[in-house]
């Protein structure tokens, strides 16, 4: 289940995570006007489904701008208890707070310029003249009321992302009964999917390699008896033995995840494909292992469904960060019409759910198909 508050933090650096949270408490300002407004003229309909739907717009757009996930917060269900109505009724006033706190910064940074101005010049300030008491006074006094009215542009923020969970979220109990179900589920999924990779192993080693070596045994000892032209045949059916025990051998764990890393393992990935593949892989650290080996898992079936099914001659792979999660995209130019509820894809799924994640699966018929695994790694 995708968290309901996540973190503030993400790729930007900290002078533009403010800026952004800056703009968003004014925004909230300004749209806790304009709820007033739609509280005021829809209120004697509130119980029509098409108002229902209307505030429920608002709702998600107060959810973007609060970097709340609307699905996670079921905005995109009608619910007839009126709870989009009077939360947009809660909100207005921590947004009109809000913009008191952003009034006080400005006219404390406009009293701070004037007052720079005129000292600068040497000129009294409201009949006070410059002197080295008052200027540490009054630096004191405004890094104290700067840090002030910062937190509290940062408390309202929080105040606001805490009403939308509190009054828009799931009830706890509920949320954490569906919890214990998604849990068992994808707990079920991947028992599931390991035992159906575990008996294509197998079958792979029993159908293929095992049969590929007795005719080995049998060449060579044909060759043994006189008959030297089978050597070279000999050798042929070694090579292609070799190869599919690397497969099979590739398949069970990329070894080289642990030593080479995410982007290594999957250009090896692109290497052994009969299709070319462009690997676009930018992570500006090592996300958990656990990530890791879904993301090459993905990328490593979704190509071979490429290759094999979608008679594909271009794969395209690119590996992302966003805020706290790992973005893997694969698409292909192929005829499209996979199905997320395939053996392969459905397994992934699974597998990917296991983390928390989700798998999205675009093959319209004719195609292209892009495949997108979203992983948290927070």
């Amino acid at each position: 289940m995708p968290s309901l508050v996540p973190p503030l933090r993400g790729g930007m650096g900290p002078a533009a995570e403010g800026l952004r949270l800056l703009r968003a408490v004014v925004l909230g300002t300004v749209t806790a006007l304009l709820d007033v407004v739609f509280l005021l003229l829809t209120l004697p309909f509130a119980s029509r489904p098409a108002v229902r739907g209307a505030a429920r717009r608002l709702v998600a757009i107060e959810a973007r701008r609060l970097r709340l996930d609307p699905a996670a917060l079921e905005l995109d269900t009608d619910r007839p208890d009126g709870r989009e109505l009077r939360y947009l009724a809660a909100r207005v006033p921590v947004g009109v707070l809000g913009g008191l706190v952003f009034t006080l910064l400005v006219y404390g940074a406009e009293m701070a310029v004037a007052l720079s101005w005129s000292w600068g010049r040497g000129l009294p300030f409201d009949g006070m003249t410059p002197s080295l008491p008052l200027l540490a006074y009054a630096f004191l006094g405004g890094v104290v009321l700067l840090f002030l009215d910062l937190s509290g542009l940062v408390g309202v923020h929080t105040l606001e992302r805490r009403l939308a969970v509190r009054m828009l979220g799931p009830d706890p109990t509920d949320a954490l009964r569906r919890r214990i179900t998604e849990l068992a589920e994808s707990r079920a999924g991947v028992l599931e999917a390991v035992d159906s990779e575990r008996r294509r192993i197998e079958r792979d080693l029993h159908d293929g390699l095992q049969q590929r070596l007795v005719a080995l045994s049998m060449l060579v000892g044909r060759a043994r008896r006189g008959r030297s032209e089978l050597l070279a045949q000999a050798h042929e059916e070694a090579q292609q033995a070799l190869a599919e025990l690397r497969e099979v051998a590739w398949r069970v764990y990329p070894s080289g995840l642990d030593s080479l890393g995410l982007a290594n393992a999957l250009a090896g990935v692109a290497e052994r494909s009969g299709v070319p593949v462009k690997v676009v892989c930018e992570l500006s650290a090592r996300p958990p292992m656990a990530v890791q080996t879904a993301s090459y898992f993905v990328v490593s079936e979704a190509v071979t469904n490429a290759a094999k099914h979608a008679r594909a001659t271009a794969i395209t792979v690119e590996v992302r960060e966003r805020d706290t999660m790992v973005i893997v995209r694969i698409q292909d130019d192929g005829v499209g019409g996979a199905s997320a509820a395939g053996g392969g894809l459905s397994g992934l799924a699974r597998r990917v759910a296991a983390l928390d994640g989700r798998l999205r699966v675009d093959s319209p018929p004719g195609g292209p198909t892009t495949i997108t695994a979203e992983l948290p790694c927070g």
